[in-house]
């Protein structure tokens, strides 16, 4: 009878979708989403001699991007591709011969992506250049983000009305005190570490002396890595770059041909002309031929969807990608769910074909106690296979505490790691409350009985408690490092205390084995497990189709993207509102996280 009323319910469940998903799309809809799917291959053909256009607008995710269902119905190509994608396209077409150049296009804007992916995306162009294949950059306006992939090509073009930006990195932070105070929200802080800048956005009206050295000391580094890396693409020397972003910082079209950063200063239609050179369409042609907008080409997007699929061997190396917030539970998009990854982890522990686990960690920490379910599931997995760790752009924090269950450590020079560090935010609306005639009364059996409302403050014996919890998580996170790291925790507290490292740093202090990016990290994990050349890469946790998708988005409302806008008021806006859905991710049972709050958008 049990499994009656299951069918039934299933079939029932089956039946409703299918309505929800007529009545939403139409019959038209619908049929004109399978429509595009099956038309989405023939834009991924390449013809003799193309030129492959990498849009710098393009998105780099750590992860595979889900199938978008925007995508299938208007046609266009993803707008988002993961990194391993961007760097097997481009070494695909450095062999490619129906590849003759590279065209680096952008318009003022770069999707959202630090410094520690761009360098992975630089080399791998930097070794298509160096493989005799001629690559063209054009821009109305470089940012410093687009130019440190920009710097790389042969010839760098810009617009005749646009600009070039060389003024240096800087990292503003939002700072919300007075708001809740002025509102009525109190706040109340438990935490370990001077250098804990997490909650300063809700204490305090500027950054602490300990924060700001720690945010100076990162910038600095990290600017030290893009000036040297350019200067010597553009022969230049470090301290050019110094004076033009202490001097001017933003560089007409003309001085920016004169300082040596862009070879010419032309319009769009020139960089047309200079790709049918290199496809050869502009042999033989009239003038109006040669002029005309078109020429052989495949966008990056498409090219990478044309590249053929790893032959699975009975060995392979699985790719497991922790990228977001880490939070309780399940987690939605964007976040690393404890008991959803460690789910995924244990699987992989039953999967006799997975000889060994790359692990790569792209997240600014989260929920201390979700960091630690995944922690013991890493450990338990790299009992049986060598499990090894790939940081990103930041594997900080909760990030952090859970690379201590490999065997290695890759980061980037500019990887922001470490933060070794907790916290507690305990929140109450009582004033905001009672302003607004709102009051509460409370009977109980004991003195801690509602300790967990936030219609009060917390009173000295419940901080103590709460202090307590963050003390023995801080314990506990040292002992962690000492041990993953096989250091002392006396050496561990000296480098803690929430403090963050680039990966240079890091790698001096011993948080870090290695500088090295995906690829490093893979071919360490195959030399690990002693696989030699026989081996396939498998990605988790598997990127959901657009039609999963539909139906997952039927069953379940989510605040959609952000749409992404250049004008500074619309930033800004959009900074608020990020910083503001930051709040439902403090989910941890016990209020303690290890987790970075402040921006690292460095611009």
């Amino acid at each position: 009878m049990g499994q009656f009323f299951k069918q039934t319910f299933a079939s029932c469940l089956g039946t409703l979708l299918g309505l929800l998903a007529f009545s939403v799309l139409g019959v038209g809809g619908l049929a004109f989403l399978l429509l595009s799917s099956l038309m989405s291959s023939d834009s991924s053909s390449v013809k003799e001699k193309s030129v492959l256009v990498f849009n710098l607008a393009t998105n780099i995710s750590d992860a595979p991007p889900s199938s978008s269902l925007a995508d299938s119905l208007t046609g266009e190509s993803a707008t988002t591709l993961n990194l391993r994608q961007v760097i097997a396209a481009i070494e695909k077409a450095t062999l490619d011969d129906n590849i003759v150049g590279l065209l680096l296009y952008g318009r003022g804007t770069v999707g959202e992506y630090g410094y520690a992916t761009l360098t992975e995306v630089r080399q791998a162009l930097a070794n298509f250049r160096q493989s005799g294949k001629k690559i063209i950059a054009y821009d109305v306006e470089w940012t410093e983000k687009e130019y440190y992939l920009a710097s790389v090509a042969e010839k760098v073009i810009i617009n005749p009305v646009g600009r070039m930006e060389i003024n240096g990195l800087s990292s503003q932070q939002t700072f919300f005190a007075d708001a809740l105070e002025k509102y009525g929200v109190g706040v109340q802080v438990v935490k370990v570490g001077s250098f804990k800048g997490a909650v300063e956005p809700y204490t305090r009206q500027d950054l602490s002396v300990q924060n700001r050295q720690q945010l100076q000391t990162l910038l600095d580094t990290i600017w030290s890595n893009y000036s040297s890396t350019v200067a010597k693409s553009r022969n230049l020397t470090p301290q050019q770059l110094q004076t033009i972003s202490d001097t001017q910082g933003v560089l007409e079209a003309t001085t920016a041909k004169t300082a040596g950063f862009v070879d010419e200063v032309a319009y769009l239609d020139r960089v047309i002309v200079l790709a049918k050179e290199l496809t050869g369409e502009a042999k033989n042609k009239t003038n109006e031929e040669v002029n005309s907008d078109s020429f052989s080409q495949i966008s990056l997007a498409n090219y990478a969807s044309s590249l053929d699929e790893e032959e699975d061997s009975s060995n392979q190396i699985a790719i497991v990608y922790a990228e977001g917030t880490i939070v309780e539970g399940q987690g939605d998009r964007g976040e690393i769910g404890g008991d959803k990854l460690a789910k995924e982890l244990r699987k992989l522990q039953e999967k006799e074909e997975v000889k060994a686990v790359v692990l790569r960690i792209n997240s600014p920490g989260g929920s201390a106690t979700a960091s630690e379910v995944i922690l013991r599931e890493i450990k338990r997995l790299d009992a049986k296979k060598p499990v090894i760790i790939s940081m990103g752009d930041v594997a900080a924090s909760g990030g952090y505490w859970i690379a201590m269950g490999g065997q290695r450590i890759f980061a980037d020079s500019d990887t922001i790691t470490g933060s070794i560090g907790v916290f507690g935010l305990l929140l109450n609306i009582q004033k905001i409350a009672n302003n607004n005639g709102i009051d509460w009364d409370t009977v109980k059996t004991g003195k801690l009985a509602d300790i967990s409302t936030i219609t009060r403050p917390k009173n000295s014996q419940e901080l103590e408690i709460y202090q307590a919890a963050v003390n023995r998580f801080y314990d506990l996170f040292i002992e962690t490092v000492a041990r993953g790291r096989k250091l002392s925790p006396d050496k561990v507290r000296t480098v803690a205390q929430g403090r963050v490292w680039t990966g240079k740093d890091a790698v001096k202090i011993g948080l870090v084995d290695q500088i090295g990016g995906l690829e490093a990290a893979v071919q360490y994990a195959a030399k690990t497990a002693k696989l030699g050349d026989d081996w396939s890469l498998k990605e988790y946790p598997r990127s959901q189709s657009w039609q999963e998708e539909l139906f997952s988005d039927l069953l379940q409302t989510y605040l959609p993207p952000l749409t992404k806008n250049n004008h500074p008021l619309t930033q800004e806006w959009q900074n608020f509102q990020q910083e503001l859905l930051k709040l439902p991710t403090f989910n941890d049972p016990h209020s303690v996280y290890a987790k970075l709050l402040f921006n690292l958008d460095f611009r």
